[in-house]
């Protein structure tokens, strides 16, 4: 979502033939005099955005903050709208969104918020690291930290934990060891302080209508400054240790950083200091913060359907016995897949997604003007009645293989689609089901807390616990 203003081509006619349509063309909220739906948006976009599909429709137009600073943005939820929005018109829905535009300004121009001739290149060079052989190879970096987990449960003396920060300490350190290789330690201290203070001020920045400049010394600037600081020179300092290294004669380094400062074709080039920091920074924020939300909701939802988690464990018995999971496994275990697709489902990482529209295009039925803000949900279009039967309930034989064939391809997409598809999607699949095995074969979760609060910032926050009893099986 988007709450700054939009803007309006020049000229009297192409004011006419970019203007928004009435507000009665494309349904919406009314919202409060004044400021209209800048409360429910602030207090909980995520319901607010919910609640207008319910009442408006599958495309609805919201208007938010008072008059001068008001924002008028578009919220498209139908799959073929989302497929427009993503797929088939892509390249007419850009990236030039505040919240992208926050992130280029934090982390860099990295895959996730690139574009045009900067993207192809950057997706040319990485996408060898990312092949489904590369990935099954980082499978024993997953499995050691979730060893290393279980093993902590078992020596632990409080039966209660967090998922929430359990799974986020998981993530973290088994996308740090994956790209960092042997400074899995001091990445994983340095990022977990520091990442939370960047993502507050990204969030708080890309939703501000009125921006204090980034140079001006507040506190808020100061402290995201030191932090951003530090990060960099953390990834600057192991940069140049890998690029070192690889140049020596007998250099065998397998870790991602190092597949890194290696990639090169005759076409592109190869990726300097700053681009391969800028990517590793992207790296970190989407393979971290995204995989630990899905993989402690899908614990969760299993820790609150007893029945199904003990079906989930019939089949890691079944297939694995005492071995430890491979990526060879990942097609072995339909069940507890299906539970995490579901997870995914209910509890979509990237929960609200955005773009800006280059030129006036129709979109399921409505005309959306040139340079509109746009955004597509996960979270409603996982939720709607009408691709999904009692669609806050937890199914994961939704999931079955000729149920999802059945489906459109854009009433699921966790991780995104079109041109712009998650390049790490597989990665992800690889890490969460993994992992899962490897916890839900050594313990038996109990849910403590029934439902878990959540908000919409870069990726979906859990802002409260969610907490489970722990059962050494």
């Amino acid at each position: 979502m988007s709450l700054t203003n939009s803007p309006t081509p020049a000229g009297p006619d192409s004011e006419r033939a970019a203007r928004p349509p009435a507000p009665d063309a494309i349904p919406g909220p009314a919202g409060l005099p004044v400021i209209g739906s800048l409360l429910d948006l602030r207090r909980d976009s995520l319901g607010a955005f919910l609640k207008a599909q319910r009442e408006h429709g599958d495309v609805v137009r919201l208007e938010a903050g008072p008059p001068g600073l008001r924002s008028v943005f578009y919220a498209v939820f139908a799959p073929e709208g989302v497929q427009q929005v993503l797929g088939t018109q892509a390249a007419n829905f850009r990236k030039d969104h505040p919240l992208y535009e926050e992130v280029r300004q934090s982390f860099g121009n990295g895959l996730l918020t690139s574009q045009d001739d900067d993207y192809l290149r950057q997706r040319r060079l990485v996408q060898p690291l990312f092949t489904k052989r590369r990935v099954d190879g980082y499978a024993a970096a997953v499995t050691t930290e979730a060893d290393a987990v279980t093993a902590r449960w078992r020596s632990g003396e409080d039966d209660v934990v967090d998922l929430v920060a359990e799974m986020n300490r998981l993530a973290l350190r088994t996308v740090a060891r994956i790209l960092f290789g042997l400074d899995v330690e001091a990445a994983v201290e340095t990022i977990h302080r520091c990442a939370p203070v960047i993502n507050d001020y990204v969030v708080r920045r890309a939703y501000t209508p009125l921006k204090v400049p980034r140079d001006w010394p507040t506190p808020r600037n100061l402290n995201h400054r030191k932090v951003t600081t530090e990060l960099n020179a953390l990834c600057d300092r192991i940069i140049a240790e890998r690029r070192t290294a690889a140049a020596a004669p007998a250099a065998d380094h397998n870790d991602l950083l190092s597949l890194l400062v290696t990639a090169g074709n005759e076409e592109d080039g190869t990726l300097d200091a700053t681009e391969v920091r800028e990517q590793v920074l992207i790296f970190l924020l989407a393979g971290h913060e995204t995989t630990a939300t899905s993989m402690a909701f899908a614990l969760h939802l299993l820790a609150r359907h007893p029945a199904e988690q003990t079906r989930i464990r019939a089949e890691l018995t079944r297939v694995l016995g005492d071995r430890t999971p491979t990526a060879a496994d990942l097609d072995r275990l339909p069940r507890l897949t299906q539970a995490f697709k579901e997870a995914m489902r209910l509890y979509p990482a990237a929960a609200v997604v955005g773009r800006r529209a280059v030129e006036a295009t129709e979109v399921a039925g409505h005309r959306l003007p040139a340079g509109a803000d746009v955004v597509v949900a996960p979270w409603v279009t996982h939720r709607h009645p009408g691709l999904w039967e009692d669609p806050e309930r937890f199914d994961p034989d939704r999931f079955a293989p000729e149920r999802e064939a059945e489906r459109h391809r854009y009433a699921w997409f966790p991780f995104g689609g079109g041109p712009r598809a998650c390049i790490g999607q597989h990665f992800s699949m690889l890490e969460s089901v993994l992992a899962l095995a490897t916890l839900l074969r050594s313990h038996e979760l109990t849910a403590v807390d029934q439902d878990v609060p959540v908000a919409a910032g870069i990726t979906l926050q859990a802002t409260g616990p969610a907490r489970v009893r722990l059962r050494a099986v």
